[in-house]
């Protein structure tokens, strides 16, 4: 495929009366007479890691894979989806399942001290108050394919920190509260905060006094840029200004929820020191996914981290039924109806994934969508949280990587495989350098 009218260049932006807005990939960012292939449409990977606290139901309780809700029975390509895994269904062919996993550097008497901080490093923290682990494999991938947008990385959360034992007399409380470390002694706040992403990631005043003042005068950034905006769509061609309409649509919805979630009022509720959960948390965990979204859209950054919940997690589910405290229910005892109610809540953690994975499907990006191009690891750096171990680890590999994912497929690896084979293996899917992470001890060519 050629194209031949005068192109824009890739970053784009849209400005008017000190806002600026960013462009999603546009086909008229493409130099004319160029082959679509060897140009900006021919993207690097978009990387995501996202982080589910307490593990999953797997075969790792006395009842076996009769209560198994994570691993496919089938080996291969066309393996069954068990429940916690039945809603990405439609998304199969972009899917692998990877059992057999361990992160042996995870191990220790402080379980929920460090076992988020080590899921994406393989790196068994020294004993320090300071935080002194291993750099994660989002920041070896923001390095080489994140340095050329203007955020290299971003790290999201949808809950401040977790509850009590997230902090330990011999590993502080670094590793509690982020997946992502950008150097061994440099962990990185996850923002749980919509209203800050979004200035983060669109930019509305460097203090918190010029932010109110822009916002008490004016409702949207979209309201500075619409008639420049107008302007560009008549030079663009119609699948363009789809493009177009459709981004912008999702600015401006996704700052009417943002607006809205600010409007809550709790100033006549005495908070509780310890919060039981987060108001609206499955539109709270919606809003954070499109933020995600967005910003890989309009190209704002290639790499992301998302705490879907925190360890140790006060978090409820009233909203399919589930009212127990979710690290409370971890400790599941082998009772059968807490493995249901847990099962509920990780396959309701899926639909959330599923709803992310629905836009970037819808998103096209070069030949192809930003499914096509993206790399996902999906899971936990627990296994059965009753016995806080982590071996097996419920892991599974989601996108097309541009053509370097094979998807489609239950590998099951020899037990006890380092869970870092497979951050080596991703990284090198993305056209990362790295010949070792953590304990890793090779690829997984299957991938």
């Amino acid at each position: 495929m050629y194209l031949t009218k005068k192109h824009l260049p890739r970053r784009t932006f849209l400005k008017g009366a000190g806002a600026t807005l960013a462009l999603p990939f546009l086909s008229a960012m493409v130099p004319a007479a160029t082959a679509l292939a060897k140009t900006a449409a021919n993207v690097k990977p978009r990387m995501g890691f996202f982080y589910l606290p307490h593990g999953a139901i797997m075969n790792n309780t006395p009842y076996g894979a009769e209560v198994d809700a994570w691993t496919p029975e089938k080996v291969g390509a066309d393996f069954d989806l068990k429940p916690i895994l039945a809603p990405m269904k439609p998304f199969q062919k972009y899917m692998t399942v990877i059992s057999g996993l361990d992160n042996k550097p995870a191990v220790s008497p402080a379980v929920h001290a460090i076992t988020p901080g080590t899921w994406l490093s393989c790196v068994h923290p020294e004993e320090n108050q300071s935080p002194h682990g291993g750099i994660t494999a989002d920041q070896i991938a923001a390095r080489y394919i994140g340095q050329d947008t203007p955020l290299p990385s971003i790290e999201v959360a949808t809950e401040g920190h977790g509850g009590g034992g997230v902090c330990d007399s011999k590993f502080g409380c670094g590793f509690s509260g982020t997946i992502s470390f950008r150097t061994p002694t440099t962990p990185l706040p996850m923002e749980d905060n919509p209203r800050k992403l979004f200035e983060r990631l669109f930019g509305r005043g460097d203090t918190p006094q010029e932010r109110q003042e822009i916002a008490d005068d004016y409702t949207s950034i979209l309201d500075f840029v619409s008639l420049q905006a107008k302007d560009l769509k008549r030079d663009l061609g119609a699948q363009d200004r789809a493009i177009l309409d459709d981004y912008m649509d999702n600015v401006r919805e996704i700052e009417r929820r943002v607006a809205k979630l600010e409007k809550q009022d709790f100033s006549t509720v005495k908070l509780p020191k310890m919060p039981v959960g987060i108001p609206n948390f499955p539109q709270h965990l919606d809003l954070m996914f499109d933020l995600i979204h967005i910003a890989y859209q309009a190209e704002l950054t290639r790499i992301s981290t998302f705490t879907m919940v925190h360890e140790v997690s006060s978090q409820t589910y009233n909203h399919i039924g589930v009212p127990d405290a979710f690290h409370p229910l971890s400790h599941h005892g082998n009772d059968r109806e807490a493995l249901a109610k847990l099962t509920k809540i990780q396959a309701f953690h899926s639909e959330a994934f599923v709803k992310f994975l629905k836009k970037l499907a819808a998103s096209p990006e070069g030949d192809g969508t930003m499914l096509d191009n993206a790399i996902f690891l999906y899971g936990s750096n627990m296994s059965n949280s009753d016995h806080h171990d982590h071996f097996p680890l419920p892991t599974l590999v989601m996108g097309g990587g541009c053509g370097k994912l094979k998807g489609n497929q239950h590998i099951k690896c020899e037990d006890h495989t380092p869970l870092a084979n497979v951050l080596l293996t991703l990284l090198d899917r993305a056209g990362v350098p790295a010949e070792k992470i953590g304990d890793s001890s090779g690829m997984l060519t299957e991938l």
